[in-house]
């Protein structure tokens, strides 16, 4: 009978069969030699207290996704002040007794982006009004943006949205799909919408062809916003590559209790988790 890991890690969320992350989070841990075991579970927004609070000391931490970024919020002991600033965290660490919450999405937009040249943006973008838009203003923030249009299918879903842009100092403006586009020319377009989602908003050839798409969806891959960049000649980021730095924050903060402790052989980890998940290296 096989022994059982020396900690325990999940990542929580509903739907969680197309997840990546056990992939990911198994060939970091090999990389760096730890027996740590990481699995996928199913999970509604109603049931992460009782799961949380049945925990024992084998677990190590979670990753979290949709629906659970907010909802963790009231059952954390401590919080890194990213997930206070932007209202959402994806990853739960087990120490000492306490529920401490981070956000890496922040970082995992900011690194995806710089790995394709672009490391200051103007104006941005943002389809879809979640947590994961959330993540993806600050990282806007974070590369320069002023100003930034959300576009959603009910203008009460971007409500969040507002203070946080506040808080950033962006100046946001929020339309419906289908409203005549405002005046703003993105620098990139941000999509945090499910992957499989149709076209839902026409971008003319020329914006395709100047801003870059991010695209946080992954499966199926090329999305249909890609494809219709791609047709462009325009850039495009895939979320995959985000899903990878942002697993590369969470394996710091589950070994070292921080994210801004580099692992050991980071390189070569990071190489290991792309490889698993069919980028390059």
């Amino acid at each position: 009978m096989p022994e059982s890991p020396e900690l325990r890690l999940a990542v929580l969320g509903s739907p969680i069969s197309h997840s990546k992350s056990p992939k990911l989070h198994a060939a970091a841990y090999r990389a760096l030699g730890l027996d740590w075991g990481y699995e996928a579970i199913e999970l509604d927004a109603a049931q992460l207290g009782d799961f949380v609070a049945g925990l024992d000391a084998s677990w190590r931490g979670l990753s979290l996704t949709m629906p659970h970024k907010h909802v963790v919020l009231s059952l954390l002991d401590d919080r890194d002040p990213l997930v206070d600033l932007v209202g959402a965290a994806n990853t739960l660490l087990l120490a000492d007794g306490a529920r401490r919450g981070f956000n890496t999405d922040v970082e995992g937009i900011v690194r995806a982006f710089a790995d394709h040249e672009v490391t200051a943006l103007d104006t941005v973008e943002i389809l879809g009004a979640g947590a994961t838009a959330q993540s993806a203003l600050a990282a806007a923030a974070q590369l320069g943006a002023r100003a930034a249009r959300v576009v959603v299918r009910d203008l009460a879903r971007a409500e969040s949205l507002i203070p946080l842009a506040e808080r950033l100092g962006i100046e946001l403006t929020r339309e419906r799909f289908g409203d005549p586009r405002g005046s703003l020319s993105p620098d990139a377009v941000i999509s945090t919408l499910p992957g499989g989602t149709s076209i839902v908003r026409e971008f003319p050839a020329e914006l395709r062809g100047s801003a870059v798409l991010f695209d946080v969806a992954y499966d199926p891959w090329p999305s249909a916003l890609a494809a219709s960049w791609q047709q462009a000649s325009g850039r495009v980021v895939s979320g995959l590559e985000m899903l990878v730095h942002q697993a590369v924050a969470q394996v710091r903060i589950f070994v070292s209790g921080s994210a801004d402790v580099a692992l050991s052989r980071e390189d070569e980890v990071r190489d290991a988790m792309r490889s698993v998940v069919g980028l390059g290296t």
